[in-house]
C-alpha cells in the first residue's frame, strides 16, 4: 500500500465507454480510488452499489469516485449498466495502475497461491496527495467508511 502523504500516481486508463481518465482531470476534487478484483462477484457487487447509493452524497461533498479492475471495458459496460452505476469505472487490464498503487499482491484461494487486486481504496486530496489509504476492505462497509472519512 501506498504511504500516506506521498503524490498519488499518474494514471491514464479506459472507462467503462471507453473514454480516457487521468488523475490529473481531478485536480481541485477529492478522488476516492478504490480497486477490486472483479466485475459481477458478490463482493465487488456489494461495494459497487454501495457507492451507487452514496453517490449523491459524495458528489455534495466535492468528491468522485473511480473503480478499477483488470476487467475490460465492455465488462464494466455490462456491470454498470445491470445495477445502474452512476460513477466511473476505469480498465486496467494491463495492470499499471494497480501495480503503481501497489495493490496487485499474492493471494491464497482455497489453499492455492496465485496473483490478483487486493481490494484497497485510497482518499486522495485535491491537490493529487493521498490523505487516507485503506487496505483489504471490507467490500459492504467500505462505501459507508469513504463517506464518513470525507466528513
Amino acid at each position: 500500500m501506498l504511504e500516506i502523504g506521498t503524490t498519488a500516481p499518474a494514471f491514464e486508463l479506459p472507462d467503462q465507454n471507453n473514454v480516457m481518465h487521468t488523475l490529473e482531470e481531478y485536480r481541485g476534487k477529492k478522488v476516492i480510488l478504490y480497486f477490486y478484483p472483479k466485475d459481477n462477484t458478490q463482493g465487488c457487487t456489494k461495494q459497487a452499489c454501495g457507492f451507487g447509493e452514496l453517490y449523491p452524497q459524495f458528489t455534495e461533498k466535492g468528491a468522485v469516485v473511480l473503480g478499477v479492475s483488470k476487467d475490460s471495458v465492455a465488462s464494466h459496460k455490462k456491470f454498470e449498466e445491470k445495477y445502474n452505476l452512476p460513477f466511473i469505472l476505469l480498465s486496467d487490464p494491463e495492470l499499471t495502475a494497480i501495480q503503481a498503487y501497489d495493490v496487485w499482491k499474492e493471494k491464497t484461494m482455497y489453499g492455492k497461491k496465485t496473483m490478483g487486486v487486493v481490494r484497497t481504496t485510497y482518499l486522495i486530496d485535491e491537490n493529487g496527495v493521498i490523505e487516507k489509504a485503506f487496505g483489504k476492505v471490507k467490500a459492504a462497509d467500505n462505501p459507508t467508511q469513504m463517506l464518513e472519512t470525507l466528513g
